[in-house]
């Protein structure tokens, strides 16, 4: 684990290094100095459990999981690394902040929902076609929904976050936020596009720029449904 600057999380913890998700707006790379292309080679953490239990000794606070890569990507459900830390957590009692962009945490539901914390998945549009595009490593937006659904549905503390906001949603916007209530959550969070160098030569190419005018729109359906909506940061 290593101290973490984001609000509320106190400790980050992250099974995997690299994401096999490849979507095209990932900053986490140029954060990292790792090349974009060799961000999808997942290194896979196996000691990560054994060095968890000696590192929570005289540890509080909340772990975030999933701070840089997806806990759940499909690496997940072989080495099962995310569900062995969250068992090693659970023991302790340690509240935690889990983010993904997988319906495989659905696998983890009832071991999640007997825990202290919240679990928020990322969902930024409703078109499988872009989708496939931007995320194409990543469960399509159908699995992320119906995973808030379940999740929410067992009484576990979960959040939609809108992110990035790009140009696709444009005019879409009403369909989304619909898409988004229909879960059950109570809360959502919004993500501007992050741009670093590499990832806007990289976005230019593609056509693709984030949208204030999505953005603010979507705020706007989101408080009328009555969402309680946030920044990320």
């Amino acid at each position: 684990m290593s101290p973490s600057g984001l609000p509320g999380i106190d400790y980050a913890l992250n099974p995997y290094g690299g994401c096999e998700h490849g979507c095209v707006y990932c900053y986490a790379p140029e954060v990292l100095h790792t090349d974009w292309k060799d961000w999808r080679v997942v290194k896979v953490r196996s000691n990560i459990p054994d060095r968890l239990s000696k590192e929570l000794s005289g540890l509080d606070g909340t772990i975030g999981i999933g701070t840089v890569t997806d806990p759940y990507q499909y690496a997940e459900k072989r080495f099962k690394l995310t569900q062995r830390c969250l068992k090693i957590l659970k023991e302790r009692d340690f509240r935690i902040h889990l983010h993904t962009k997988s319906d495989l945490v659905l696998r983890d539901a009832d071991l999640l929902a007997s825990m202290r914390g919240e679990v928020g998945v990322t969902i930024t549009g409703i078109d499988e076609k872009y989708s496939k595009i931007t995320e194409p490593g990543a469960p399509l937006p159908v699995k992320r929904l119906y995973a808030l659904e379940q999740l929410t549905s067992r009484g576990i503390d979960t959040y939609a976050l809108i992110g990035p906001i790009l140009n696709h949603l444009e005019g879409n916007e009403k369909d989304f936020v619909d898409a988004v209530v229909s879960t059950g959550v109570k809360r959502v969070f919004i993500d501007s596009l992050n741009l670093r160098p590499q990832l806007m030569e990289r976005l230019n190419r593609m056509n693709i720029r984030g949208s204030e005018e999505a953005k603010e729109n979507i705020r706007k359906l989101a408080v009328d449904s009555g969402l309680i909506v946030k920044n990320v940061f």
